[in-house]
């Protein structure tokens, strides 16, 4: 038989088998299925990342009490110790290095705020006036906090978009009165809608000046220091002078942790990476008992088709077409299966995208080709020993349908 020949043969052999046919196409799709799907979750989980990080801030370096232990033994709070605080005084001591453009002190808290008969809890952030560009965050309407401590416009509060429109739903809130915790502050801002960053809810947050955060909270610490650095260049010598002026301050102790954001990005980038690939091997488990079922039903039909064998083989077929025929259905049923599987893979990807369309769940192109050629690739191993029992049997026992 000429290629042709044994391609259209096996072919009409699997339109002839539908329902045998239709449950091996349906367990490969499957698999191809998943493989696609799981990666797409993956890789959109570490694109979701990448986009958070990149709207914290650029060329950013944050500073937190306390050191990260690299060493062996027990850290220091497991023997009751406690890391320095970090104090206003310490980020105030950072203005003089020229390579930074500029820093945030940081407090967070939570607590009430009323206003207008009404109360909810929300979360705090005490800070200076440049946490909004560091934090790429804007102004709907207003303008931000007084940078002078005790000057008449210190007790001043930002609130996120979410919070002014619930506390104001029928007037501006600029200029209105609100008392947070114990404290009475006046709205000179509102921010602009931003939704969840790293987190939180950015329209469900106010900011304080600082100094009223650590009264608030009754606290001389900051939670941590936040510095942009002037260009992407300049993040690593920066992060060495951080390192050593606040070692200088506190007595020659390196009782802090500094981090760069390319650095955090990075480590969460190998991880998710790697997750991705791992969602992927599992869901490439699928395809290997996809095949074990190829291989299993062709055994079947084997011994079911011994007379069609026989008959080939009594009519001049010799050995090598009636192997190249059984590896052809294999073939067809595993490249229905892979196309079947990459289209549903796809569907479901697309779902996730409308589901939350924050999740940029676009499957990668190297598991759309993964799963199509895996499913290829195993089909035509799982048909090796049924094409070749085929091709073995003896033509006058075939024929005798024993």
């Amino acid at each position: 038989m000429k290629l042709r020949d044994t391609l259209s043969l096996s072919i009409r052999t699997v339109a002839s088998y539908r329902t045998r046919s239709l449950l091996i196409i349906l367990a490969m799709s499957l698999g191809v299925a998943a493989v696609v799907v799981l990666t797409a979750l993956g890789d959109g989980a570490r694109g979701y990342v990448v986009q958070q990080f990149s709207s914290v801030g650029t060329n950013l370096i944050i500073v937190l009490p306390g050191r990260a232990e690299t060493s062996g033994g027990l850290p220091g709070a497991a023997l009751g110790q406690t890391p320095r605080d970090l104090t206003l005084e310490d980020a105030r001591s950072l203005v003089h290095l020229p390579q930074i453009r500029r820093y945030a002190p940081l407090n967070v808290g939570v607590a009430e705020l009323a206003s207008a008969g009404r109360l909810r809890e929300v979360t705090v952030l005490g800070s200076t006036a440049d946490i909004l560009p560091i934090r790429h965050m804007d102004l709907a309407q207003g303008s931000f906090l007084a940078r002078e401590k005790g000057s008449e416009r210190s007790a001043q509060i930002v609130l996120g978009a979410q919070l002014a429109q619930e506390f104001f739903p029928q007037s501006s809130p600029i200029g209105q009165r609100v008392r947070l915790g114990d404290r009475r502050f006046l709205v000179s801002g509102v921010l602009a809608p931003q939704g969840e960053t790293m987190g939180f809810n950015t329209d469900e947050i106010v900011i304080i000046p600082i100094d009223y955060a650590q009264a608030l909270f009754n606290t001389s610490s900051l939670f941590r220091i936040l510095v942009e650095t002037r260009s992407r260049s300049d993040l690593l010598p920066v992060k060495e002078a951080i390192r050593d002026i606040l070692k200088q301050r506190h007595d020659g102790e390196e009782d802090i942790t500094v981090i760069t954001h390319d650095a955090v990005l990075a480590t969460f980038d190998r991880i998710l990476r790697a997750l991705t690939l791992g969602v992927a091997g599992i869901a490439a488990i699928s395809l290997a008992v996809a095949g074990i079922l190829v291989m299993n039903v062709m055994l079947v039909s084997v011994s079911q088709r011994t007379s069609e064998v026989g008959l080939l083989k009594a009519l001049g077929a010799p050995s090598s077409e009636i192997h190249r025929l059984f590896l052809a259905e294999a073939l067809w049923l595993s490249l229905a299966g892979g196309i079947a599987g990459f289209a549903l893979g796809q569907f479901g990807s697309l779902l996730i995208r409308l589901a939350y369309p924050q999740l940029p769940a676009w499957p990668p192109l190297w598991a759309n080709v993964a799963g199509v050629g895996v499913a290829f690739i195993t089909g035509l191993l799982a048909s090796l020993l049924p094409a070749a029992r085929a091709a073995r049997l003896d033509p006058v026992r075939a024929l005798s349908g024993k």
